[in-house]
């Protein structure tokens, strides 16, 4: 199968600024816009009432200062409270004292600043557990609305990934249209057939994993390649040679996206 058009850049910076910043916050995105990265890779999940916002965990306490605000309720998963009580968490203390007060941010707030700025978005789908389909459903959704139907050359539509089939089989099942990426960290039995139904448009693998012969066969199926997470300088140039498309990487601070590489 011949690959499509790639419309995402090579670099893509971790939750935002990789560890520069406190992750999967604005205060990263515009810290990594400001060092020349033109993609970010982010993960959502919903709140309680399904409003779609940014957080790696499931629960709140490595994050935010959820255990002095919520107390014994901060024990539960972000899912499990309404954004009324998640917009008034600090997001940005745990990092470091110039970010303190930074808010936890919503998709919609992401959106605005990608479209303003021009900058493309892999965005993982991080469920609360037992809730892959319904947020694959409310993300792709979310997304269609944010972004419209058909994106543009300079802030092209969201590429939707996943380590949770259920997710991102809600995700086709909202808006088939838009781009999705399985994540694999192991290359699990069936992994191709599951691939191969959800109609995906890239993998994103642990790049320990990528050989040449997983490269080709991705490619011949019409898979672009993706890394996560890429932090030496070795491991991009032996991906580049292997023909993979892109790398996610924390290391904003070193690696720079108009950095020319053979």
């Amino acid at each position: 199968m011949t690959l499509q058009a790639w419309p995402y850049p090579f670099w893509i910076a971790h939750r935002g600024a990789g560890q520069l910043a406190p992750e999967n916050t604005l205060a990263a995105f515009q810290l990594g816009a400001s060092l020349g990265y033109r993609m970010f890779e982010c993960d959502v999940k919903l709140s309680a009432d399904e409003v779609p916002f940014l957080m790696h965990d499931a629960t709140l306490n490595r994050t935010t200062d959820a255990l002095t605000k919520l107390g014994d309720l901060a024990s539960k998963t972000g899912g499990d409270h309404a954004w009324e009580a998640l917009a008034k968490l600090d997001a940005g203390a745990w990092h470091s004292r110039p970010y303190q007060g930074e808010p936890l941010a919503t998709l919609e707030q992401v959106a605005g600043f990608c479209l303003k700025n021009q900058l493309a978005i892999n965005l993982e789908i991080k469920p609360t557990p037992g809730t892959g389909y319904r947020t694959g459903v409310v993300v792709a959704t979310a997304v269609e609305r944010l972004w419209g139907q058909e994106g543009s050359v300079a802030s092209p539509q969201p590429l939707l990934s996943s380590f949770e089939v259920e997710a991102l089989r809600g995700a086709r099942d909202a808006a088939a249209h838009l781009p999705r990426a399985l994540l694999l960290d192991e290359l699990w039995s069936g992994w191709q057939a599951t691939a191969q139904a959800l109609e995906v448009a890239a993998l994103v693998c642990r790049h320990t994993r990528w050989t040449e012969p997983l490269v080709e066969q991705a490619r011949s199926a019409g898979w672009h390649c993706l890394s996560y997470t890429v932090n030496t300088l070795d491991e991009v140039h032996r991906l580049r040679q292997l023909g993979t498309h892109g790398v996610i990487t924390d290391r904003v601070d070193i690696f720079k996206p108009d950095l020319s590489l053979p």
